[in-house]
């Protein structure tokens, strides 16, 4: 172990180093050269008309609220050159929150002109005729993708990945390459979980040694006043037998019994082998006392307990004159003797499987060469090979069995950069700046990771191998969605862009919410995962994600939602009741978006603005204080809330979260439905800062589904971030346009978006770096 450790730390460490001068570094250079620009929109013509009448009087002729002078912004060029500042400007604008109130409000088709305009002198820069897609940071397995690729790669199903430090989160995703770093413990770790799932896989059984051995435990039965007991012989004198119990491996076995006889009559002493009951063989005794005789049989035993006897067969039947006698002084055992091959567990089998008569060294590169291929998720060179056989060649030296000298090499796999992070390297001969296709092997496992969080199957393998994943994406793409491991697309994306995954850290205040515990909670988690996996499943249009009348529920779910008639503890699909549908009236999000002891409006509001419409508030300033519950003596928490929002400064933020998070109030803090609010009524109603008025849920529901491009755009940005492992950046503006113009005239279909993002140009390409590779 102390070998193995020792040279596996040099041997990653030296890995490590050599690769890092491919890793490359965050976020893109810029394009080689300026984009084209295109003669369809201008902001001299298109924009400033609608500023000067709209925007000027605050923001500019010398005066700049809110520290914003929109007149020093001339042509095309010097928008684009502060993106930042004019994408909040859009920001506002749509949102309705400019201009303000209390300034005559523009026509909405003028606004709609405008934004459009904006958007397309962006697009303009943002998608000329030099395509830039970026690239990506080297990206390190998390902790589901290595569990994961180590349950496809070796064939075990276990988490060695428990006892990792946690995964940082970017972007909302804990797949994010600029944020998973490669610290001295997870290396340790690493070290450790490599010997941990060897051990596991390979399996090395020494055959059982053959030796010698009396017979334990004899005694004599059925016992009677005629029988004899020494603890040397044993002397039967009546029908009887001597024996014991013995555990046994498979494999042939001597029994040898040391026996004489005292003889009456003509007839010899014979004695029966017995195993289990089942005579084996008969005996005639006619040894005498002075020179004992050996009775010897062979027999196969399988493994397990077997009772070994030998009895009296013919013992003499005058019981007066009874001198016949079997005397046994000895029984020995002599096996196991060719014992079966052992059972090896499947992965053993997988892992070890070479050709018949090879020599020991080129059956082990051919074991490291399939191994290797498959982890490092492309094919490996000789050379490769051959810095994974000296660890083999060292195990040699130090005198290990093949198997051991194997899975030393093996483990020089699994601490590999090659299998821990997911290298990308540029081909020889592109220039920096230069935008590329990946080759087809790293677009197997990019579709791999995003759809399955695990390393390519077989078949993904085989049509990378033959330059053939290309052509055959759509049908890729479809038959991975249908199989059970995009589980973990369900679970790692869904429950990371719903912030599912935080709700095991909610707790609600046990006095407040008696009935709510951790069977409840798990329940409410499953219903949305079975809900967004029913729209995978079902190719569904994504804006059932927002609103539908069907649902996920067992029998303690339902019994929280007031649904009837649903029984024990399996999901089935019900049809909800008014109130209900969507995930925004699930109670995972419900929950998950409460403060413990009461329900969140602003927890609410925010979370739809963050995670449904990606138009996140700023941070509260650090000087507004958190409401006090003490002070809400009377009234509901819409009156406590409007107080709250009297401060100005709380206003700006406030007037966008808190109406969409009041349309949810008949929702309780665990997401059960609710009339009043102690003993106020409740108030869902609300309008929202572009003037759009609401009732309750439904009708919020309605008008988020108005917001179908807001909405598509979220989602779509959501799963590519996700896809891709970096944020995106303004260069990725065009493919997310292109994505949402495939699904405006698809029906929203959630597949047309699946396959929108695989076969956009930033998964698709990689923009090359300089310098040495």
């Amino acid at each position: 172990m102390t070998l193995r450790y020792s040279l596996l730390g040099a041997f990653a460490l030296a890995l490590v180093v050599a690769c890092w001068d491919f890793s490359s570094t965050r976020g893109a250079p810029p394009p080689s050269a300026a984009p084209k620009k295109q003669p369809n929109a201008s902001f001299v013509r298109d924009v400033v008309p609608f500023l000067r009448q709209h925007c000027y009087r605050c923001h500019g002729n010398g005066k700049s609220r809110g520290d914003l002078t929109l007149d020093k912004y001339k042509d095309d060029e010097s928008i684009v050159k502060d993106r930042k500042v004019w994408e909040n400007v859009v920001q506002m604008v749509r949102g309705g929150e400019m201009p303000p109130k209390e300034r005559p409000r523009p026509p909405v088709a003028d606004r709609e002109a405008v934004l459009r305009a904006i958007d397309a002198v962006f697009a303009r820069f943002d998608c000329g005729q030099t395509r830039n897609p970026g690239r990506v940071t080297l990206r390190r397995l998390n902790r589901s993708e290595y569990n994961n690729t180590i349950r496809d790669l070796v064939g075990i199903d276990f988490q060695p990945a428990a006892d990792f430090p946690a995964d940082d989160v970017g972007y909302g995703f804990d797949n994010i390459g600029d944020v998973l770093s490669l610290s001295p413990l997870l290396l340790e770790k690493y070290l450790i979980a490599a010997d941990a799932i060897l051990d596991r896989a390979i399996v090395i059984l020494d055959p059982p040694k053959p030796a010698k051995s009396r017979l334990g435990g004899l005694r004599i039965f059925p016992q009677s006043a005629g029988e004899l007991r020494r603890f040397d012989v044993a002397v039967l004198r009546a029908r009887g037998q001597v024996g014991g119990q013995n555990f046994f491996e498979e494999g042939d076995y001597t029994i040898r019994i040391e026996a004489y006889a005292e003889q009456v009559g003509e007839e010899p002493v014979r004695a029966a082998l017995r195993i289990n009951r089942e005579e084996i063989k008969e005996f005639k005794v006619k040894a005498e006392k002075a020179k004992p005789e050996t009775l010897e049989a062979k027999v196969r035993l399988k493994t397990g307990s077997a009772r070994i006897s030998l009895s009296f067969v013919n013992p003499s039947e005058d019981k007066d004159k009874q001198k016949r006698q079997l005397v046994i002084r000895n029984i020995v055992l002599d096996g196991p003797y060719n014992p079966p091959p052992p059972k090896l567990p499947e992965s053993h089998r997988r892992i070890m499987a070479h050709k018949e008569g090879r020599e020991p060294r080129p059956a082990a590169r051919e074991i490291l060469t399939r191994f290797a291929t498959r982890a490092f998720r492309r094919p490996v060179t000789d050379a490769e090979i051959e810095r994974l056989l000296k660890l083999y060649d060292r195990g040699e030296k130090e005198g290990e069995r093949f198997e051991d000298r194997v899975r030393l090499a093996l483990s020089g796999v699994l601490v590999s950069p090659y299998f821990l992070f997911r290298v990308e390297r540029d081909p020889p001969g592109v220039k920096p700046g230069e935008a590329y296709p990946i080759g087809e092997h790293e677009l197997a496992s990019r579709l791999s990771y995003f759809l399955w969080s695990t390393m390519p199957d077989e078949e993904l393998f085989s049509l990378a191998a033959r330059n053939e994943l290309r052509k055959n994406l759509d049908r890729q793409i479809g038959r991975m969605l249908a199989d059970p491991k995009s589980v973990a697309f369900e679970q790692n994306f869904a429950g990371q862009w719903l912030t599912l995954n935080k709700l095991d850290s909610v707790t609600p205040d046990a006095k407040t919410f008696p009935g709510f515990d951790a069977e409840l909670r798990d329940a409410m988690r499953k219903e949305t995962e079975l809900f967004f996996a029913a729209v995978v499943k079902e190719d569904r249009g994504i804006l059932d994600l927002l609103d539908a009348d069907f649902s996920f529920v067992n029998e303690r779910l339902a019994r929280h939602y007031g649904i009837e008639g649903v029984k024990g503890k399996d999901f089935q699909r019900v049809k909800l009741p008014a109130n209900r549908g969507g995930i925004l009236t699930h109670a995972s999000i419900l929950t998950l978006t409460s403060n413990p002891t009461r329900t969140s409006p602003v927890k609410r509001g925010k979370w739809v603005l963050d995670q449904i419409l990606n138009t996140p508030p700023p941070p509260p300033p650090p000087d507004v204080p958190e409401l006090k519950e003490e002070k809400r003596l009377t009234g509901s928490l819409r009156q406590v809330m409007e107080m709250h929002r009297a401060n100005a400064v709380c206003a700006s933020c406030h007037q966008k979260m808190d109406p969409i998070g009041f349309a949810f109030e008949n929702f309780d803090a665990v997401g059960a439905w609710r009339d009043r609010d102690g003993k106020a009524a409740i108030d869902p109603s609300g309008t929202l800062p572009g003037g759009r008025s609401f009732k309750g849920p439904a009708e919020l529901k309605t008008i988020l589904k108005g917001k179908k491009d807001l909405f598509g755009r979220c989602l779509t940005e959501k799963m590519l971030t996700y896809a891709l492992g970096r944020g995106l950046e303004h260069y990725d503006r065009c493919a997310v346009d292109k994505i949402l113009d495939a699904l405006s005239k698809n029906e929203y279909r959630f597949s047309v978006l699946v396959r929108g993002v695989v076969h956009s140009d930033p998964f698709q390409m990689r923009t090359a770096t300089g310098g040495k590779r």
